[in-house]
């Protein structure tokens, strides 16, 4: 049988603020300046920690393609040390040769 934690008391402030008790706020890993969802549920407050993803965070369509197949190219041993690549990047592009009219 589970024992239940039991409960710690917090006072809620003169502007509605309520205390994380340390402890709990350890448990979860919350930290100043994370955000939490509030809800009432059943007469009661329920405090949830929550992760924002920022929107310039968020891969594209085309971008999740062009990962997955990076991951299983990775993973077949299909990659290219970075020496390669930095040396590929230096190379001076081809000339190419321009219509006039």
């Amino acid at each position: 049988m589970a024992t239940k934690n039991p409960a710690v008391i917090s006072r809620v402030g003169q502007r509605r603020q309520v205390v994380i008790p340390k402890r709990i706020a350890e448990e979860l890993g919350l930290d100043v300046g994370d955000f939490v969802a509030v809800e009432r549920h059943r007469g009661s407050v329920v405090i949830k920690p929550q992760r924002l993803v920022d929107a310039d965070d968020v891969l594209t369509t085309e971008e999740g393609e062009l990962l997955k197949k990076a991951e299983q190219q990775i993973r077949l041993g299909h990659s290219v040390k970075l020496a390669a690549l930095d040396h590929e990047m230096d190379r001076k592009p081809r000339e190419r040769s321009r219509k006039t009219t």
